[in-house]
């Protein structure tokens, strides 16, 4: 078998992982909190011992400087049946829409959104940022797990089809 060149983002397209919801939570104008919410695609364990996991959000996101200061995120297991909730997320942007009018949540630890139909998902305590170009790395000590079933994920190739809500 003989492999040929391919270019860098060809041969990634070739993989297909998890998205996941993003939420934060921060202090906002007139004494309210700043709520915000993405879809990932770019998040992995990074440690066992102690447990780490780094989540990247884009900077272009509105969701970006609401994490920058949020002591705490929630990273949501997007199951396959959760398309319209990956679509809310992904598919709009905090720039123009609530998202949190447009779903059921309840305040999770430093009252970031745990939105209620993603049963599996952890808060964790961000205790290292680092910058990666147009992404930046969220690394997470977790704090609270949450877990229901173990249903497929909500992949990469079916977020595909999704047109982002503010520019790549």
């Amino acid at each position: 078998m003989s492999a040929t060149k391919v270019t860098f983002p060809r041969l990634m397209a070739q993989l297909d992982y998890s998205m996941l919801v993003v939420t934060a939570s921060a202090p906002g104008g007139n004494g309210h909190r700043e709520l915000a919410g993405c879809l990932v695609g770019f998040a992995s364990q990074v440690s066992i011992r102690p447990a780490r996991f780094m989540v990247c959000i884009s900077v272009k996101n509105h969701t970006f400087p609401v994490a920058l200061r949020s002591p705490v995120l929630i990273v949501h297991f997007v199951p396959a049946e959760a398309e319209q909730l990956a679509e809310l997320f992904g598919g709009e942007t905090g720039d123009e829409v609530d998202k949190f009018e447009r779903c059921d949540w309840r305040p999770g630890p430093e009252g970031v959104p745990a939105i209620c139909e993603l049963e599996n998902w952890f808060a964790g305590r961000v205790i290292d940022r680092i910058p990666f170009g147009d992404h930046q790395g969220f690394v997470l000590e977790p704090l609270e797990c949450h877990g229901g079933s173990g249903s497929a994920s909500f992949t990469f190739r079916r977020a595909k089809a999704i047109e982002p809500g503010h520019d790549p």
